[in-house]
């Protein structure tokens, strides 16, 4: 076979060091931007990032020439330096160790995606109802 085709689509999971809600709304929308610019330098195609204050959802084709441990290492350490870098609070900004990687079938991206997207939606209209009842 003269070509070769790579496609490996994953939905990553991981979650903040022991659930901190440090993705906060200010940050959020930086952070998941940031974390798809450097899926895009790793050769990966983001195909939508989100999640909630304490977990994020990642969407993508992995790479053929990056080790998915690799990714997933340059992944959690360059976004936990540039989420500290964001907002004073997150000066303790981190990870947790672990991760969930699943391999999400052609069928399938679309309703994938669209579960991170509802997650985003979600989220912004219970903050928005916390907010609406602390006023």
């Amino acid at each position: 076979m003269p070509q070769s085709l790579h496609v490996l689509t994953a939905h990553i999971i991981f979650s903040t060091k022991d659930r901190r809600a440090f993705i906060t709304p200010a940050i959020r929308e930086r952070l998941w931007a940031y974390q798809s610019s450097i899926l895009q330098n790793l050769e990966c195609d983001s195909i939508t990032v989100g999640g909630v204050a304490d977990h994020v959802h990642i969407l993508c084709n992995l790479s053929k020439k990056f080790p998915t441990i690799k990714i997933l290492e340059m992944l959690k350490k360059d976004s936990s330096k540039f989420a500290k870098t964001l907002d004073s609070s997150s000066w303790d900004f981190h990870w947790q160790d672990g991760y969930g990687l699943f391999g999400v079938s052609p069928s399938h991206v679309e309703a994938v995606r669209k579960y991170i997207l509802i997650r985003k939606s979600i989220t912004r209209r219970k903050l928005s109802r916390r907010s609406i009842c602390e006023f």
